[in-house]
């Protein structure tokens, strides 16, 4: 059997990175980098960091417009089914790279699809509308969660093709532990464990509109004044350039350390030790349920509600006075919530390629 993995950015690479090689060990396996995220810091390091090989083909869909850019995932998805002939394609997550799913499913190829069933109920994210478009053209479901098997349910789409798998992060975290142990990043930058606060914003709707990145970095220096902590920040290259724009980056200095982005073993050790997490991204909601580190979401919604529904996680938006009361809030009482049950799941990578090589999918799909 030949499976083809798709797939174009970090938070994918991350969650894939135990369920790659077991394809390479047990059938055909084609690994297809869309080139989403192109700056090395965002795919060729971690490449290395999870000690994985290089993709089989690079679509190089990294410049240009957004219909350029999705324009040339279609088409090199496109091209590289046509060539491989897979008899699967799997897709992870509610990414740009990720809508190759409709290629695939025109071409009549089973789409397999990891991550399904998130959703936000917001139209205003852009990757909301890509969640419903994959999940719509998927053939066999695998949401993380309870919550993202009703979600689908409630689309209309049949039981039978849906399988709660559990979420992969926690088998990733369990995997990497040591050497996330061994991590060197808070001896580098002069932290203790505890004292000091990390941030990460990078989604569209927060750093393409000034308004809204002003009012990040005024939460940051607000946040930092109220808590008497040094503050980390890992900039996304896209918020790197807005930054830059908006005449912020010159921001970063004495107790505001505006970092590049980290390895993944870096990053996870500096959230640990963290004495709170303020983010955008949804990798790190997960990851703070798991490592016990208080959350706070610089959104106005969420597609994990899971972590809302323990503790872990608290939604403020970007004003700066919301930033201050969610904080203040969140560490107000020993992290000691419950971790999401579907966070703890450790044969995530197991019962993802085995469903991939062993699944019948339902007749008339």
């Amino acid at each position: 059997m030949k499976v083809m993995t798709i797939l174009g950015t970090r938070p994918e690479l991350i969650r894939l990175s135990l369920i790659l090689p077991r394809l390479d060990a047990v059938c055909d396996h084609v690994f297809v980098y869309t080139g989403q995220n192109a700056h090395p810091s965002l795919w060729r390091n971690f490449l290395g960091e999870f000690s994985l090989r290089s993709e089989d083909h690079d679509l190089g869909a990294s410049q240009g417009t957004l219909g350029e850019r999705v324009g040339a995932i279609l088409a090199g998805a496109e091209r590289v089914i046509g060539l491989e002939r897979p008899d699967r394609v799997l897709i992870l997550g509610d990414t740009n790279s990720g809508l190759s799913a409709y290629v695939a499913k025109r071409l009549g190829i089973p789409v397999f699809h990891m991550e399904a069933g998130n959703r936000c109920h917001d139209d205003r994210v852009p990757e909301e509308v890509n969640r419903r478009v994959i999940d719509h053209c998927s053939d066999l479901l695998m949401p993380y969660t309870e919550h993202g098997r009703r979600n689908l349910l409630a689309e209309g789409i049949p039981g039978q093709r849906i399988v709660v798998t559990g979420n992969p992060i926690g088998e990733v975290l369990a995997a990497m532990a040591e050497r996330i142990d061994a991590a060197t990043a808070l001896g580098a930058l002069g932290l203790r464990p505890g004292a000091y606060l990390l941030f990460t914003f990078h989604r569209q709707e927060n750093v393409d509109v000034p308004q809204r990145l002003m009012a990040l970095m005024a939460g940051v220096r607000r946040v930092m004044a109220v808590s008497g902590l040094p503050a980390v920040v890992s900039v996304h290259p896209r918020t790197r350039a807005h930054l830059e724009a908006s005449g912020l980056a010159d921001q970063g200095r004495g107790d505001l350390m505006l970092m590049e982005p980290f390895g993944f073993c870096d990053f996870v050790a500096l959230e640990k030790s963290a004495r709170c997490v303020l983010s955008d991204s949804g990798t790190v909601q997960e990851e703070g349920a798991i490592l016990g580190v208080p959350t706070v979401t610089l959104r106005d919604v969420t597609e994990r509600p899971e972590t809302l529904e323990t503790g872990s996680n608290i939604l403020c938006g970007v004003d700066p006075e919301a930033m201050e009361r969610a904080f203040r809030l969140v560490t107000a009482t020993p992290p000691n919530w419950p971790v999401p049950l579907d966070y703890t799941r450790m044969n995530v990578a197991d019962t993802v390629v085995r469903l991939l090589i062993g699944a019948s999918l339902p007749v008339g799909r």
